[in-house]
């Protein structure tokens, strides 16, 4: 089956002159999804960027984070494991090269996950590694993921 997953991405960063020099234009950009609200972002603050604003490696980041959550309540629920609460904090690893050029060399999901009372903590535990071989980003990255969760037990 095709999925086609669609964006429209526009650049909002020209200043009046456009790219007429490096440091003439703001490296922002909205994501325009159609039907869904515009998300504002910007580059990396490192480089430039606005730090109020996502940039493409929050944004690749969270979006592996809520893959491997949706896939993993998923999982959760049909092994009769009720979560509660899922709160994640994950961290990309990532180097840059003498010559500016970056890349992911890790991702770290660290998620806080509440359980009720009962739950098979070993199974809850060994969902996590099951997750890599269905999420769309996670089977599509070229970087290790590692999982660190820390369950809790619903009151």
């Amino acid at each position: 089956m095709d999925h086609r997953f669609s964006s429209r991405i526009v650049w909002t960063g020209n200043r009046g002159d456009g790219t007429a020099h490096y440091r003439a234009y703001d490296r922002t950009w909205d994501i325009a999804v159609p039907g869904r609200p515009v998300v504002h972002c910007s580059n990396d603050p490192l480089l430039g960027g606005d730090p109020m604003k996502p940039n493409p490696e929050d944004l690749l980041i969270s979006a592996l984070s809520a893959c491997h959550m949706l896939w993993y309540l998923h999982y959760a629920a049909d092994a009769g494991i009720v979560v509660t609460d899922y709160v994640d904090e994950p961290v990309g690893i990532g180097e840059v090269t003498a010559g500016g050029a970056g890349r992911f060399v890790e991702a770290v999901l660290r998620p806080t996950i509440t359980v009720k009372a009962g739950a098979d903590l070993g199974l809850a535990e060994a969902l996590h590694h099951r997750i890599g071989e269905v999420c769309f980003i996670a089977r599509s990255i070229a970087f290790p993921v590692r999982h660190e969760p820390t369950f809790m037990i619903a009151a």
